[in-house]
């Protein structure tokens, strides 16, 4: 997946049908619930937000059945299942917020797109990992292996870091996780098959190994703590999954509702008992600027 957004008029009309289709059970005219933003929006108006289906929706359809009514809010949810219709959506004002990403997807998403785009609060963090259907350790690939990595920029450096990171390939000295495949030192032989995330899991079977995100993961049927055969570590991580809008809807008092939800005991409980295979992680708290 690439992050720029330069669409034809073919391209625009397919993304316009699989926005229109990708509603999770919302009628095909809803666009944002309220004329007003930011602040001065209408507390009560129904509040649209876009999500990847797992982990993001599920949580955001927890809050919705469990917490929102006690709270005053009236929350819909819409799932998109890749990483550039939600932040359009969300730019152009057919959803009021989205939440799939972390900042340096975001920051990179922003710069490309000249959109403005920007996180309200952290919630979570999805471990990324190495999986095979023909290995059963790292040490099985090597010369002649095929890796499919995400093609999108911000995933695609933290995949390397991760193969890296576990002796797989070696990268220049002093790149981390910006890294890209030309900044790999030594491929050690293995061959590369850049991707969109959101593709990777069904083409599993079609190379040696993937890196995978974690709520494709999941999504997927796979268990990151069981099936993979190296993880991102969860300590430390800079990619915690947020809650963004477009820039200038912060004070929008839906939001900050939903903020606080997002961060309450109860869905701190609810990921940890429906994840509780260490795919996903509670990370609460304002995102990094």
């Amino acid at each position: 997946m690439r992050t720029t957004v330069k669409l034809t008029a073919a391209v625009a009309a397919a993304a316009a049908l699989t926005l229109g289709l990708s509603a999770c059970s919302a009628p095909s005219d809803t666009s944002s619930s309220s004329s007003k933003k930011g602040k001065d929006a209408d507390p009560a108006a129904k509040l649209v937000v876009a999500a990847s289906p797992t982990p993001h929706g599920d949580i955001l359809n927890f809050v919705r059945d469990k917490l929102a009514k006690d709270a005053g809010l009236n929350l819909e949810v819409k799932e998109f299942n890749d990483y550039v219709l939600p932040n359009t959506a969300t730019q152009n004002g057919d959803v009021d917020a989205n939440f799939f990403q972390h900042k340096p997807y975001l920051d990179d998403f922003n710069k490309k797109n000249k959109t403005d785009i920007v996180p309200v609060v952290n919630v979570e963090i999805e471990p990324l990992g190495l999986y095979s259907k023909k290995g059963k350790k790292v040490g099985d690939l090597g010369s002649g292996s095929t890796i499919a990595v995400p093609n999108d920029a911000t995933n695609e450096g933290r995949a390397l870091k991760l193969l890296a990171d576990n002796g797989v390939i070696k990268l220049k000295d002093g790149v981390g996780a910006e890294a890209k495949l030309s900044d790999i030192e030594d491929k050690k032989g293995v061959q590369f098959t850049e991707l969109e995330a959101a593709q990777i899991p069904s083409r599993l079977a079609d190379v040696d190994a993937a890196v995978i995100n974690g709520n494709f993961a999941i999504g997927a049927k796979l268990n990151p703590a069981k099936d993979s055969l190296a993880l991102e570590k969860a300590e430390g991580n800079p990619y915690a999954n947020f809650l963004a809008v477009k820039k200038g809807n912060e004070g929008d008092p839906r939001i900050a509702k939903l903020a606080k939800l997002l961060n309450s005991d109860e869905v701190k409980k609810f990921i940890e008992d429906k994840f509780s295979n260490g795919a996903v992680i509670p990370a609460f708290g304002a995102p990094k600027s």
